[in-house]
């Protein structure tokens, strides 16, 4: 039975009938489910998951693709089956250059030894590595499309982020149709640069409206290139996200960790955040959080060369825990 993820856009999909297999090797230890699917991400149109597998369409060099990826192996003998769906057959350079970029984006060459070993005996992280060993941070969109994902997110609650990018979807992206799966795959910059700034408020974006033209303008000039950023240092990364119109630093920190793979980045705490790691750490009640000064250091005294890392495994064990309980301070702030 053909399964729509997507919502309410009934246009035609576009089938996908050529389809090719690769398979990936990420570097032991590597936990599937706990890498391909975070639970603390917003539900979107453009990907599925169910243990084992995960759903993701893909913009790569102009072409939509349609992506299933394959648990086939352990977490100490990895292996992940890619089978990629297209409208066309696709030469051999543009399959090697596409298994790069999902290797980098998965981050399934990460070697996790060092921070397995530093922190395996902590007695707060020590059992949650135990318990999602081989974890890592990903990311499955590109640097504009993650972007558009930060904005959507700022001052909104999560049923109001899933909302505006639905919305987003339906006028800009394309439905694909393909393993019995239609999901909605990103727009090239320049289709939403082309739209003005009242058409996206007609949406229902909001102010964000401003910034998804202004950065969407960005790239659509080619005055930002995601592949340059990634040679350079955090600091040249930093400055260039940061001069982006209505990217602040907590999306900047976000971005650093799962988009350019920094597992030490992690100097800004949400108000949001604030509340979450208040009780975490300190077992306070969210809406009496401890400082944010004093989130930050005890980060850099107890996980310093992995903060990022440490905090997302607390974080993901966090929201893992809410697939089979219910959290009630913890449903008072997702707010879906």
């Amino acid at each position: 039975m053909l399964r729509r993820v997507a919502r309410e856009k009934v246009s035609k999909p576009s089938v996908l009938a050529a389809k090719h297999l690769i398979e990936l090797f990420p570097k032991a230890p590597f936990n599937f489910d706990a890498t391909m699917h975070k639970p603390d991400h917003f539900p979107s149109a453009d990907n599925d998951w169910e243990p084992g597998i995960r759903w993701q369409t893909m913009l790569w060099q102009r072409a939509p693709l349609g992506l299933k990826l394959e648990n086939r192996g352990t977490i100490d003998c990895p292996e992940i089956s890619l089978s990629i769906w297209a409208s066309d057959e696709l030469d051999q350079d543009f399959l090697d250059g596409l298994t790069d970029e999902i290797t980098y984006r998965c981050n399934l060459q990460l070697d996790l030894s060092e921070f397995n070993r530093r922190f395996g005996d902590d007695p707060q992280l020590g059992p949650v590595i135990d318990k999602w060993r081989g974890m890592r941070p990903a990311s499955y969109s590109s640097l504009y499309e993650y972007l558009i994902i930060a904005i959507v997110l700022q001052n909104a609650t999560v049923r109001r982020s899933v909302n505006m990018m639905q919305a987003l979807f339906d006028n800009y992206g394309t439905l694909l149709s393909y393993d019995d799966r239609e999901l909605y795959c990103f727009w090239e910059p320049e289709v939403v640069n082309r739209a003005t700034e009242q058409e996206l408020r007609d949406l229902k974006v909001g102010y964000r409206a401003k910034s998804i033209k202004r950065v969407t303008e960005a790239f659509a000039r080619q005055e930002i290139d995601e592949f340059e950023l990634r040679n350079k240092s955090r600091e040249e990364q930093r400055e260039a996200l940061l001069a982006l119109y209505g990217i602040g630093p907590a999306s900047v920190g976000y971005i650093l960790g799962d988009v350019f793979h920094h597992l030490d980045e992690l100097n800004h705490i949400s108000p949001w955040e604030q509340k979450i790691y208040s009780r975490l750490f300190f077992d306070t009640d969210p809406d009496e959080p401890v400082s944010v000064d004093t989130l930050l250091g005890l980060f850099n005294e107890r996980f310093g060369g992995y903060r990022m890392l440490a905090v997302h495994y607390f974080w993901e064990d966090l929201f893992w825990k809410t697939k089979c309980e219910k959290i009630g301070w913890l449903e008072k702030l997702i707010r879906l």
